[in-house]
């Protein structure tokens, strides 16, 4: 049975084998083939983790560290709906930009997790989605938004952020600020109120 692996380990590991996944594919690439990744003999790399399944979670476990308690640091400091959609979708194409094929393997390979896994990461992905949909009801109530179905609209939000994983490349010619920056526009042209363009000043 494979140890805890030491945080730093842990991060080694992952981020090489997300590297291997997102370039190979997950069911092409073995364990040996992760240990070659990471630079350690096989035993070794069972020394840490037990499977490729194991993985996977360490990487869902990663994305969802990286988005939703700043989601909920958002919320808590009351910014307003259109502000805290701006820094969600920063959050997301920054992610793709610090960990790259991550998402891939987020949206890709979560039937890879085992059951335990899948429940307990699923509770944490609803409650965020559960966070933007709160926002947009909150942002329409507030006049800031004009959003008849707030289901709907957020899981148009996340299409449009989440599909991403499919064409983004770090390093591009555009920052992944300037990239969040206007699907955030696209997207509020189609919920806001008008005036959107005249946004206060603490909104720009």
């Amino acid at each position: 049975m494979a140890k805890q692996a030491p945080v730093g380990r842990q991060a080694e590991i992952t981020r090489a084998a997300a590297a291997l996944f997102n370039e190979r594919g997950f069911h092409t690439s073995s364990m040996e083939d992760v240990a070659q990744a990471v630079g350690l003999k096989k035993p070794t790399l069972y020394h840490y983790v037990q499977s490729k399944a194991q993985i996977v979670a360490w990487i869902h476990d990663e994305c969802v560290a990286a988005v939703l308690p700043p989601l909920q640091g958002y919320v808590k400091e009351g910014l307003p709906a259109p502000e805290i959609l701006r820094r969600v979708a920063q959050d997301i194409f920054g992610l793709l930009e610090s960990k790259p094929g991550y998402l891939r393997i987020y949206f890709e390979n979560h039937r890879d997790l085992d059951k335990r896994s899948q429940t307990r990461i699923a509770k944490r992905r609803d409650e965020y989605y559960g966070y933007v949909r709160q926002v947009l009801e909150e942002g329409t109530a507030a006049g800031d938004l004009s959003v008849e179905n707030p289901q709907l609209a957020a899981m148009t939000f996340f299409g449009m952020c989440n599909w991403a994983y499919q064409w983004y490349r770090p390093g591009g010619s555009l920052t992944p600020e300037q990239i969040a920056t206007y699907v955030w526009k696209t997207f509020m042209a189609g919920v806001s109120e008008p005036g959107f363009e005249r946004l206060p000043e603490r909104l720009a």
